[in-house]
């Protein structure tokens, strides 16, 4: 039997979800378990799982995963990931945020992998943030959005398959998730 990164192009989907602080990574993975059933794995939950001793605190784990990524550790990492990954799913990996882990899913999973760009305004994010109490002022998510674990996120853009624009409603975002999924579904069986 061939091995997950081995199946034939188009039969099953890993989708790489990255973005900045708020842009809706999170909800489009969630999206993705919930309509399609894919697995959901988020790379904080691997790294939490490994490194952090303080799940709770987004500033201890943006310290974590910067400590992971300057200390030469990515690819471990990815291995953790990947290890957790179940044979013939489909997968939703919320929160690529390196070269690396881009790197690493497209060469594991080859024509399966597909990256989706998840854009958003920093004033639409820090709002959506707001209403959820993350973040107490503008200046405060500032600083988190600009922590050095989130330096490469925009240098992923270019690698995305898709960059959605997500500054409208749920039901916006939603749909351009279906067509996302469509469009890869049907590039491979072509």
């Amino acid at each position: 039997m061939a091995s997950h990164s081995q199946r034939p192009r188009g039969e099953r989907l890993i989708v790489g979800i990255t973005g900045r602080i708020g842009s809706g990574k999170t909800t489009v993975a969630r999206y993705l378990e919930s309509r399609y059933e894919f697995q959901y794995l988020r790379y904080s939950a691997v790294l939490e799982e490994w490194r952090a001793k303080d799940p709770e605190s987004k500033t201890h784990l943006q310290k974590v995963g910067w400590e992971v990524m300057a200390g030469g550790m990515q690819a471990e990492l990815n291995r953790r990931l990947i290890a957790q990954i179940v044979p013939n799913a489909d997968v939703a990996v919320d929160g690529l945020r390196h070269p690396l882990d881009y790197e690493t899913l497209s060469n594991s999973f080859s024509l399966s992998f597909h990256l989706l760009y998840i854009y958003s305004t920093p004033h639409v994010r820090f709002e959506r943030l707001n209403k959820k109490s993350k973040y107490e002022d503008f200046a405060s998510f500032n600083a988190a959005d600009s922590h050095p674990v989130e330096q490469h996120i925009d240098s992923l853009r270019p690698n995305a398959a898709l960059v959605i624009h997500n500054e409208r409603s749920l039901q916006d975002l939603y749909a351009a998730v279906d067509e996302a999924i469509l469009t890869f579904r049907k590039e491979g069986q072509s």
